[in-house]
């Protein structure tokens, strides 16, 4: 377990810009930096397999930044420009692990602990599995349902399982999210085509199994016994009515699981979601510009935070 700092790497690694850093854990290289020079830290996480770079998470974090904290982005094992990497009970315990490595690494446990979707998810096992790592925790856009489930096993895991069963590995690097892992980190395509077949084929297929909708999962992969283990206070922002990846009653029942959590209203339009869906889809809007409106959660989070 290393800390790096550098404005180059290695020539098949990525290009890091001014204040990024690598994070060597288990092999694997994860691009983080941080932002702000004084108060309590807040290990934000984006969702999906998103970058730290994606629109809309650094006006998000810049806000933090100017209500007084700072901010680690960090691109988790499989983003960004971070190592592709396969292990753990699911994607998110393996990402769980990582920030828990990053954040003791840094010496900056306990700390904040926020993220949105994929990143909510992140960012609430990590304080089930190491509850001393964290001090206060925010969530918005949490994935739960059915729709939501399966819609994330057959968009995160399914590809790859297709295409490795039909020509192996050299078939995994071609898949467009890959690619675009590849393209981030040249690197990455030698992990890839190096990765054992078999063990691959094992842990994704265990990852599948933690996006299938299961009795005392509200969360994807994630028993619902542990969020007994979140004993800090807690702001949960809840999904919106018409929000079929983010639903609202997942936020209500999370909301119950977490004892003496706050709930309260999104702060941008109930359909937010599903309307910045529909205008990606037609093309009039850049990708990735449902997560403009996060920004708009910055005064209740630092209401939250300083209260």
């Amino acid at each position: 377990m290393t800390l790096t700092q550098s404005n180059s790497t290695s020539l098949a690694g990525p290009k890091l810009k001014r204040g990024e850093k690598l994070y060597t854990y288990k092999g694997g290289n994860v691009v983080y930096e941080i932002l702000g020079k004084t108060g309590d830290l807040i290990a934000l996480t984006p969702g999906g397999r998103f970058s730290k770079d994606i629109e809309g998470l650094r006006p998000l974090a810049q806000a933090l930044v100017n209500g007084g904290y700072r901010v680690l982005l960090w691109d988790r094992p499989n983003c960004g420009k971070s190592d592709l990497q396969f292990y753990g009970q699911s994607e998110s315990h393996m990402r769980a692990e990582t920030l828990h490595a990053l954040i003791t690494e840094l010496d900056a446990a306990p700390c904040i602990i926020a993220g949105g979707s994929g990143g909510a998810r992140d960012s609430m096992l990590t304080t089930m599995l190491y509850p001393d790592i964290a001090r206060k925790l925010v969530v918005w856009n949490i994935v739960g349902g059915m729709y939501g489930s399966f819609v994330l096993g057959s968009h995160y895991v399914v590809p790859s399982l297709l295409a490795f069963r039909g020509a192996g590995m050299e078939a995994v690097v071609n898949i467009r999210e890959w690619r675009e892992r590849i393209a981030e980190n040249p690197a990455n395509r030698q992990r890839l085509l190096d990765y054992d077949a078999d063990e691959f084929l094992k842990v994704l297929l265990r990852w599948l199994n933690a996006y299938v909708p299961k009795a005392g999962q509200t969360i994807p992969g994630v028993d619902d016994e542990l969020f007994d283990n979140i004993r800090i206070p807690t702001l949960i922002i809840r999904g919106g009515e018409k929000d079929y990846d983010h639903p609202k009653r997942t936020s209500l029942e999370v909301n119950c699981l977490i004892k003496g959590s706050t709930l309260i209203d999104p702060p941008w339009p109930e359909d937010a979601w599903e309307r910045s869906g529909e205008e990606m889809a037609q093309g009039k809007v850049k990708r990735f510009n449902r997560f403009d409106t996060w920004v708009q959660a910055a005064p209740a989070i630092l209401k939250f935070l300083d209260g």
